[in-house]
């Protein structure tokens, strides 16, 4: 069953969260920070480096203009750091070629580096009030209980995922993107994967999950992802030591943060070199990339 659009925005209108990437004054420059920043991580943890991010680079120039070093230095501890020069790219070609504004359609957005489908249609539907399916996890699983029936979302199809959403946007452009911002707002507040809150679910009525007596998900398993003892957690405290310092560093203090298994922590060293992550400078040192390629 199609979800009514009127009575999901309506919802959205009295019980959306503040969040100042919403806020009419938010540039597009604001949403894309906002975007890249969210993936995978929760708002608790992107609000306050978001807000420090703005502050400190207000334009796509400003972020431009900072080393690569400094800009992995200032995301922190947000996780998956690739993302910072991601977005140090991005910002780099929309100063020079975009005249230091964001663009606004989706494939103007599809052509910066490091933006892919679903972030260029976020920003061009949140920034910009444009018409177009944005699809993430929690609209993913809010369409397949919705509209579906499904206990979950099956495996992603992009192709599949993108017509679910698109047929269920009102025509109009501006309902269109307070649609599709209501419709994420579901999926992460009320329609959550383990504890739905369906008592407060303003479609519970319509709902074809509910209707059907919300039968278990019965399809394959999703990936539990784990840090704990990962590549992703060595990689993180081998770029700490680098993030707290404003010098070089010896491999010898990059050692010691996980003396239990040299070859792997060599290997996610070696890794963090080929994604451009650190830099190994002329005399052996380690530093961030961007920051003593001349000494």
């Amino acid at each position: 069953m199609p979800i009514d659009a009127e009575t999901l925005i309506d919802w959205f209108d009295r019980t959306a969260r503040d969040l100042p990437w919403r806020r009419p004054e938010c540039t597009g420059w604001g949403v894309l920070v906002s975007e890249i920043m969210l993936q995978q991580t929760p708002v608790a943890r992107v609000q306050p480096i978001w807000e420090e991010w703005l502050a400190r680079w207000p334009v796509p120039s400003a972020l431009a203009a900072e080393s690569q070093g400094e800009v992995l230095r200032a995301w922190g501890k947000l996780g998956y750091p690739r993302r910072a020069l991601r977005l140090h790219a991005a910002a780099s070609v929309i100063a020079a070629e975009h005249g230091d504004v964001v663009p606004s359609d989706v494939d103007t957005l599809l052509a910066l580096p490091g933006i892919g489908a679903y972030t260029a249609r976020a920003v061009a539907t949140f920034a910009y009030g444009k018409r177009a399916p944005v699809v993430d996890t929690n609209v993913r699983r809010v369409v397949a209980r919705a509209v579906h029936g499904a206990g979950d979302a099956g495996p992603p199809s992009t192709t599949r995922d993108m017509a679910d959403v698109e047929a269920l946007l009102p025509a109009e452009e501006a309902r269109a993107a307070r649609f599709s911002a209501a419709l994420m707002e579901l999926g992460a507040l009320v329609c959550t994967a383990r504890s739905p809150k369906c008592a407060d679910c303003p479609i519970y009525d319509t709902c074809s999950w509910q209707r059907a007596g919300r039968p278990a998900y019965a399809g394959p398993a999703k990936p539990v992802q784990k840090f704990a003892g990962t590549d992703r957690q060595i990689r993180g405290r081998l770029l700490d030591v680098l993030r707290g310092t404003p010098e070089p560093v010896w491999k010898e203090k990059l050692d010691v943060v996980w003396p239990q298994d040299a070859g792997r922590r060599d290997r996610c060293l070696a890794s963090l070199l080929t994604d451009g992550l650190v830099e190994q400078i002329p005399d052996g040192r380690f530093a961030l990339p961007g920051e003593h390629a001349a000494n």
